[in-house]
């Protein structure tokens, strides 16, 4: 008697079939002939067909049904557990934080705020009744024109324009500057990131200017860069001089600077801002606050001029539409090019670009 196939029937299940002839099981509900069905691993199930074509060839002589498959059977046991054994072995030597880049093992988490569902149920307050002064949220949200808009938007089924066109059309009108320039991210803090990743090498360093938006740090540690600090002086005015002995100690590629800072408010002047630009790094001039700065209007359109200026705004704070996630950028010819190669195609969402347009 001999082996003359297995079949898997389905998963977990295999068909044994001795002679052509099928033993046991209910041959009605058979699919040619077989010795019914066995339940088994996968492993198991996976074992067993190159089991039968070994006995076949290395076995001579008659057997009876019920020797073969309890040798077949007998035998792929023993091969499962050792099997089972190797693979429990390589699992527990395997650590998924083995994949991870090193560095990102020493990150900090960013501190996020919390929503109002969560303080809601902390403080047992409706969230109508609760007012969040933590991220410098517009506490009254955006005007009615932006409701009724986010309301009506005609293609929400529809991919994005990967390109912005018709937001980028209107912030260029809307700023007096060409459309070429501009970039709009999922907040400006996509916008940071996106540039960090795009001019930062492991091992490079950037300019920070604290007390500022920490979202500075937070990016530079993510893409393992360094960060060179230059503490504000007394009333919160930039140490030109500090940036000055930073950059030629350091070589950094950027120094970000904020203007209204946060959290004080604080305006750069344009002669710390030109010495600042005559330095060999990258500028970045992160103007969020810059519509309720009264004395003092924005640089976005100086990136004609400069070539190592980058300008960002957002839609958070003036437009109240913080949870649109949507801000925009203003970069030299020669650098935004290649951050438009590198930056996500679908990155600002339908409800966004109709937020704005509202």
């Amino acid at each position: 008697m001999k082996y003359s196939g297995l079949r898997p029937l389905s998963d977990g299940i295999c068909s044994f079939c001795i002679d052509g002839r099928p033993l046991g099981g209910d041959s009605s509900k058979t699919v040619g002939p077989r010795i019914g069905a066995v339940e088994c691993p996968g492993v198991l199930h996976q074992l067993l067909m190159p089991l039968v074509t070994m006995l076949q060839t290395q076995r001579a002589g008659p057997l009876s049904a019920k020797q073969s498959v309890c040798r077949i059977i007998r035998e792929s046991m023993v091969v499962v557990r050792a099997a089972t054994e190797q693979a429990v072995q390589q699992q527990t030597s395997i650590s998924p934080t083995q994949f991870l880049r090193p560095h990102l093992l020493q990150l900090a988490p960013y501190t996020p705020i919390e929503p109002f569902e969560i303080l809601s149920a902390k403080y047992g307050r409706r969230p109508q009744d609760i007012v969040k002064l933590d991220a410098n949220e517009n506490p009254y949200g955006p005007p009615p024109e932006v409701r009724e808009a986010l309301a009506n938007m005609p293609f929400p089924h529809i991919y994005p324009d990967p390109e912005t066109r018709r937001l980028r059309k209107a912030l260029a009108e809307w700023n007096d500057i060409p459309m070429e320039h501009l970039l709009v991210g999922c907040g400006a803090d996509e916008l940071i990131d996106l540039l960090m990743r795009c001019t930062l090498d492991p091992g490079d360093s950037i300019v920070d200017c604290p007390p500022t938006f920490t979202m500075y740090c937070f990016d530079a540690d993510v893409n393992a860069a360094k960060v060179v600090t230059v503490p504000r002086l007394p009333g919160f005015r930039t140490d030109v001089q500090g940036v000055r002995r930073a950059v030629e100690q350091h070589s950094p590629k950027i120094v970000f600077l904020t203007s209204p800072n946060n959290p004080d408010g604080s305006v750069i002047n344009d002669t710390d801002l030109l010495q600042i630009l005559d330095l060999p790094v990258l500028v970045v001039l992160d103007e969020a606050y810059i519509e309720f700065a009264t004395d003092q209007p924005s640089r976005i359109k100086w990136v004609q001029q400069y070539n190592n200026l980058v300008v960002l705004r957002t839609f958070s704070k003036c437009a109240a539409l913080a949870g649109m996630r949507v801000g925009y950028g203003a970069f030299p010819l020669g650098m935004i090019e290649y951050l438009w190669r590198a930056k996500q195609p679908y990155n600002v969402s339908v409800a966004a670009e109709v937020s704005f347009q509202g």
